[in-house]
């Protein structure tokens, strides 16, 4: 069975474990930088981007986040995985990871106040897909082989980068699990393609 991580540094962890396994996978919550090795997928959950990186930084993972997605395995960040994911962080100097050629703005969408739902339709995924933004980041560039799969009010919230998948707001606090069933298809045919 194919297996994903959620990194459990910060976030909204349980709640993506539950919709990996809704969406017919093994889920595994990565507390260590050895657990990578046992996951064909991951995924980088909501909270608060700086703490978060604090926390990749404490613990070692960033090196070890840096050959996962270098070895070509998937990777969905939400919300603040997104920011993680990002090439370029607008009015900052250096990304995190740096591997999705998008740029991404935080808290574009205002404060934790002004969190709002929204229907979206997403490519390859369906219509009425009920989105949760919560201080929410935006993509407000991203690179020609990148697919932008929704968009909110003109800004796009939800981008494919190849092996990668972002996304501003939090598929995982609702009970419709079509994104994380998508991001399961995205690994497994990963999988496919290592295997050929």
């Amino acid at each position: 069975m194919t297996k994903i991580g959620v990194l459990g540094l910060q976030g909204a962890v349980r709640e993506h474990i539950r919709s990996i396994e809704a969406s017919g996978a093994e889920a595994l919550v990565i507390k260590r930088v050895e657990q990578l090795e046992e996951v064909d997928g991951l995924i980088m959950p909501g909270g608060e981007s700086t703490t978060m990186r604090r926390l990749i930084d404490r613990y070692g993972f960033m090196e070890p986040l840096r050959e996962f997605a270098s070895a070509g395995k998937p990777i969905f960040g939400t919300c603040a995985g997104l920011i993680l994911l990002a090439k370029k962080l607008v009015g900052y100097d250096a990304p995190h990871l740096g591997v999705m050629d998008v740029t991404v703005e935080r808290n574009s969408f205002g404060r934790q106040k002004e969190s709002f739902e929204a229907d979206l339709t997403i490519s390859h995924v369906g219509d009425a897909f009920n989105a949760v933004f919560i201080r929410a980041p935006h993509i407000v560039e991203a690179g020609e082989e990148v697919e932008i799969l929704a968009e909110h009010d003109g800004r796009i919230v939800l981008a494919r980068h190849g092996q990668f998948l972002g996304c501003s707001f939090h598929p995982e606090l609702t009970d419709d699990h079509r994104l994380t069933h998508y991001f399961v298809k995205m690994v497994e045919e990963s999988l496919e393609k290592s295997l050929a």
